[in-house]
């Protein structure tokens, strides 16, 4: 910390002094130093930065990392989203009232059971997986798993009770739970026809590739490649349009595609691999329906990751912190502030790479496969202890096992 703050200092008298130097020093014509993309010396340009230079000390100074003994890095999120269920606990009636907003699970004497129907049946089976390696060492208990895009239970109207979403906002009672794309489904594009899955196999190769990329060998561009499914990602799009310099940003297609005018009147560009977006030093992350999938996986590129809007979160979330394992940016920040905030980047390079760098090893540390078996093993127990009856067999449940 202290080390940052006498940087600043620095950098503060550094502007004031190099700002005369620059302009008695410009041997170009004036249209060539108007033009000039990176002009470190500018006094305009560099004072603007200070706010967030500002911001990152804040965050350094107040940024303590968490605690990995015994997975303890994300079980806060399990006792917030089980607080509201503590006072009076759960009971029967309350996975009555709410039975309809996901499919049934109970696990009974270490066995597995499901409804028969479950609305994405790839999603099931992804959860599926961790709950049957977790059998013996699970109590009876019995649980509602939504697996909508959406959450179900808002704070301000319909019913209350305790359903199982992989992704919410502060406005929702819903339990985070690990998104079933850890192990399959997940978005299903032409390079990942049957979703993008396996997050081990990802961790292993995006981390392999972020270690053996070098950062000076990374495009210095900011990059996205995505559908429109929401507009907060059209100003870095035409933005990219503007300054193809600074910023490649285009559309996909999707499902729901049906002509230019779904991609921002422009012909749908190429699906990126992850692997290809590590060749980018700036990648952006935007929310889909509810969290982004892909943000977990650009941050193991090693590559600054611009994390777009504060709203929707995963259970792991809490972890990573702005401007210490990312750049925050506003929902709906316009093509100007977007492009400063890159340009801010581009002027800081090693305060980039830091950030980059921190945003790696918060994935790579806390977010192992081991993590995710360990969040579900905690939540399902501590769930488990705040039921007020005893589960007994619904006959027509199906057994879930192993194929």
């Amino acid at each position: 910390m202290l080390k940052f703050s006498i940087f600043l200092l620095y950098y503060i008298v550094y502007l004031l002094l190099s700002f005369g130097e620059a302009n008695k020093s410009c041997s170009k014509t004036d249209k060539q130093c108007r033009e000039d993309k990176i002009n470190k010396y500018s006094k305009e340009s560099n004072t603007k930065y200070l706010k967030y230079l500002n911001l990152i000390e804040e965050a350094r100074e107040k940024y303590v990392p968490c605690d990995a003994n015994k997975c303890r890095c994300h079980a806060e999120v399990i006792s917030n989203d089980l607080q509201p269920f503590k006072a009076k606990g759960i009971s029967r009636k309350l996975i009555q009232d709410v039975k309809s907003k996901g499919t049934r699970y109970q696990i009974i004497r270490n066995r597995l059971y499901r409804e028969q129907s479950c609305m994405f049946p790839a999603r099931c089976a992804g959860i599926e997986h961790f709950l049957l390696d977790l059998l013996p060492k699970l109590p009876d208990t019995e649980f509602i798993v939504n697996t909508r895009d959406w959450p179900q239970i808002h704070k301000q109207y319909g019913v209350f009770g305790p359903v199982f979403s992989f992704s919410k906002t502060a406005d929702y009672y819903d339990i985070m739970y690990p998104a079933w794309s850890f192990w399959e489904g997940g978005p299903a594009i032409s390079l990942y026809p049957r979703g993008i899955g396996r997050w081990d196999n990802h961790r292993y190769k995006l981390g392999k590739l972020g270690n053996e990329t070098s950062w000076e060998d990374k495009t210095p561009k900011a990059f996205f490649r995505g559908s429109r499914t929401s507009s907060e990602r059209d100003p870095l799009v035409l933005l990219s349009r503007e300054n193809p310099d600074l910023v490649d940003a285009q559309y996909t297609k999707n499902q729901a595609w049906k002509s230019d005018a779904d991609t921002l009147h422009a012909p749908p560009a190429k699906e990126v691999s992850f692997e290809d977006h590590c060749t980018f030093k700036y990648l952006f992350n935007f929310r889909g329906v509810a969290a982004s999938f892909r943000f977990k996986h650009v941050l193991l590129c090693k590559s600054l990751v611009f994390h777009v809007g504060d709203e929707w979160l995963e259970f792991f979330y809490p972890v990573l912190k702005p401007w210490v394992h990312y750049v925050p940016v506003e929902a709906d920040a316009s093509k100007e502030e977007l492009q400063e905030l890159i340009e801010f980047a581009v002027r800081h390079d090693d305060i980039a790479r830091e950030i980059a760098e921190n945003g790696y090893n918060a994935i790579w540390n806390h977010l192992t496969m081991r993590d995710v078996v360990c969040y579900w093993s905690k939540l399902l127990k501590r769930y488990a202890k705040l039921l007020t009856y005893e589960p007994v067999l619904d006959e027509t449940l199906v057994e879930i096992k192993r194929k």
